[in-house]
């Protein structure tokens, strides 16, 4: 990884958040990635809250402000993401793989507000405004830059997580 700053905003090392491992808060500068490095049983939700980040891997991706990329790790896969020119600052969240045995995946939801669809029973989230009368109770994530997300998890471990 180069270039960049992380802040961890959670950390659920007890389990005490069902899926939901950590949230961190990362800063890119101009053309700066993460490197080549793999994933396997994992989802990584990618909140774009500034600037933009090319996804490496597959057909690549580019998610711009406000997008939402999922992916679903499963068996394992080896990817990139550099941000743009302008720089890019995201909120990356790790969830325990809803399904280790599936192929990887990479989705975008762009422009995403409201419920942003996960792909998994387990975990929900909306993405808002900060004092929008409409959001949802749940863990409530507030990053600042006019974006207030909300986690609905449920706590139980599926059962291939349970040995």
């Amino acid at each position: 990884m180069s270039g960049f700053q992380q802040s961890v905003l959670l950390a659920a090392d007890d389990g005490s958040l069902g899926p939901l491992l950590r949230v961190a808060d990362d800063r890119l500068p101009p053309g700066a990635g993460y490197g080549g490095h793999e994933h396997r049983a994992v989802d990584v939700v990618a909140v774009v809250l500034t600037g933009s980040l090319t996804h490496r891997w597959g057909d690549g991706a580019e998610l711009r402000a406000g997008d939402v990329g999922v992916l679903r790790a499963g068996t394992g896969l080896a990817h990139d993401e550099v941000a743009g020119a302008d720089g890019a600052r995201v909120l990356q969240a790790y969830l325990r793989s809803a399904d280790p045995a599936v192929p990887p995946s990479h989705t975008v939801r762009r422009a995403a507000r409201g419920w942003v669809d996960l792909g998994r029973p387990d975990a929900r989230l909306w993405v808002g405004a900060p004092g929008d009368a409409g959001a949802p109770p749940g863990l409530r994530v507030e990053p600042g830059g006019g974006v207030l997300l909300v986690w609905r998890l449920d706590a139980g471990r599926p059962a291939w997580a349970r040995d």
